[in-house]
């Protein structure tokens, strides 16, 4: 079977915007990005920054404390006046590695999101290093030649090999200048044998990538971000390199630091005030990347994480949505079988074009994950047919999947886990109370889809039309094509019994006969 000729396709979420906007909270700091779209083209036209250390605002139980939820919430309503005027779709936040830690980052989301006046994605650490890869690899002039760019943040530190823009290895160590700091020179002493302390320590961290790394190669490294940068000026204040990293200069750099034997005794560095009580944590982390990798040289870039979530949206504006990219390769991967998921997804996309208006699922958001869930609801069959739709959402969830925020996964996982059998919605009881709604009529479609294609056959449906009034979905096929096939009857039959369980209800007509199922 197939859907309808008709069917609707997921507009671009930034279809016709000529701004755009990158937040990172970090766990050093939070950016603001903004840039003017021009063709394919990014022309940034503000930036702010402010010294948010969330790393440093988690308390013994691993919760973001009151006095670090402050900072951070005025910090985001400074940033969202400057966004206020920035139409839904134009901004994207991400969180990083302190969110990723916090447990109490679900409560302070909610809060951040009003804050700011836009969503608030969490990424994965192999996800952050994609973006860091992607600014980084538009900063620079793209020579061809395969390069090491390595990112030492507040609380994780990402290593990419790539060429062009496609990287080939990515890494995220939990390893960062803000965790690394308080645990060495909290209390802002600095010794030989703190100082090596640190350096075994960060080698300890790196110990499982390097040979791997070493084996892969690159011609040239870059360092980018701010504890990178705050060494290369401090190697350029001692006149000691012009705006890189050598490993002479760190030597000679490192004899200064223990010369002066206190964190607020660096200010002949000229690194930044804010800077100060996180410089010696990223010291010794680049120190050991130096030692581990056998660096000689490391030249500093300014593109980072903003610049890369500028460019992943200037992709999805030009249709280029690496999502998409994950979820064929995915597919592939876990031999989906394509012409089924093909005919899926287009009567998904139907269906969903039929109720968007009446059932809230206008956002261009709702389309894509819809046609992610059609393509790989059945991605756990590689695993094994008994429970499939839970094979398949724990690898949705668990997997590093390029482009995709945690919170976009888990939303795919659960479009998949609850697809069939009975309707799970406890395993809604996870989601935020705002998108809870949507999640659970997307389900429905899916559910209904499914039903209709469940022969697997490539015969085509007919004509039919779909309506949605509150917790009611009425089903429209021509006069006597249920009766010509009771089978795919007899499917919608069941599924509207596990609807109706769930507080839906599902009523299928053909003619004068009707099969309904009644809360």
């Amino acid at each position: 079977m197939s859907a309808p000729a008709s069917t609707a396709v997921a507009a671009s979420p930034g279809a016709g915007f000529d701004t755009i906007a990158a937040v990172d909270l970090g766990s050093n700091s939070f950016h603001l990005m903004v840039a003017r779209v021009s063709g394919d083209q990014l022309q940034v036209i503000d930036r702010l920054r402010e010294p948010i250390r969330l790393g440093a605002g988690l308390d013994a139980d691993g919760n973001l404390t009151p006095a670090i939820c402050t900072d951070a919430l005025a910090c985001l309503r400074r940033f969202g006046e400057r966004l206020r005027r920035l139409p839904p779709g134009a901004v994207r936040a991400v969180g990083t590695n302190a969110l990723r830690q916090a447990g109490n980052s679900g409560r302070f989301l909610a809060d951040a999101r009003r804050a700011l006046g836009h969503p608030i994605e969490i990424v994965s650490g192999v996800e952050e290093a994609r973006l860091i890869y992607l600014g980084v690899a538009h900063s620079i002039p793209d020579d061809g030649r395969q390069q090491l760019v390595i990112d030492i943040g507040g609380g994780s530190t990402e290593m990419i090999i790539g060429r062009h823009y496609q990287p080939l290895r990515l890494e995220s160590l939990y390893l960062g200048c803000v965790s690394h700091s308080l645990r060495f020179f909290g209390d802002g002493r600095i010794s030989e044998s703190r100082l090596r302390e640190a350096e075994l320590a960060a080698l300890q961290e790196l110990e499982p990538v390097l040979a791997d790394y070493r084996a892969l190669g690159w011609q040239r490294a870059i360092g980018a971000s701010g504890s990178m940068v705050a060494v290369a000026d401090a190697l350029r204040a001692l006149g000691l390199a012009n705006g890189n990293i050598t490993a002479a200069g760190l030597k000679a750099l490192r004899r200064q630091v223990l010369k002066l034997g206190r964190v607020d005794k660096l200010a002949p560095l000229q690194v930044r005030a804010d800077r100060l009580p996180v410089f010696m944590g990223g010291f010794a982390i680049v120190l050991a990347l130096f030692e581990g990798l056998g660096l000689t040289r490391l030249d500093i870039s300014d593109g980072a994480l903003r610049q890369g979530l500028l460019y992943d949206q200037l992709d999805r504006i030009h249709n280029a949505d690496i999502r998409d990219r994950t979820a064929a390769q995915l597919a592939r991967r876990y031999h989906v079988d394509a012409a089924h998921a093909r005919r899926v997804a287009r009567t998904a996309q139907y269906c969903l074009s039929r109720v968007a208006a009446d059932w809230q699922l206008a956002d261009p958001q709702h389309g894509h994950l819809l046609q992610w869930a059609a393509q790989l609801h059945e991605i756990g069959l590689d695993v094994a047919h008994a429970q499939y739709h839970k094979h398949g959402a724990y690898i949705l969830e668990h997997a590093d999947l390029a482009g995709f925020s945690r919170q976009e996964q888990k939303q795919l996982a659960l479009l998949v886990r609850v697809h069939r059998r009975k309707f799970a919605t406890d395993e809604f009881a996870t989601q935020d109370a705002d998108t809870r709604p949507a999640l659970l009529r997307l389900a429905v479609l899916l559910r209904l889809v499914v039903a209709l294609h469940r022969s697997r056959a490539a015969l085509r449906l007919p004509k039919f039309d779909l309506h949605a009034a509150g917790t009611r979905l009425t089903l429209d096929f021509p006069p006597g094509w249920l009766d010509r096939h009771p089978l795919t009857g007899a499917d919608l039959a069941q599924e509207a019994q596990f609807l109706a369980a769930a507080g839906f209800e599902l009523r299928g007509y053909d003619g004068g006969s009707s099969a309904r199922s009644r809360k």
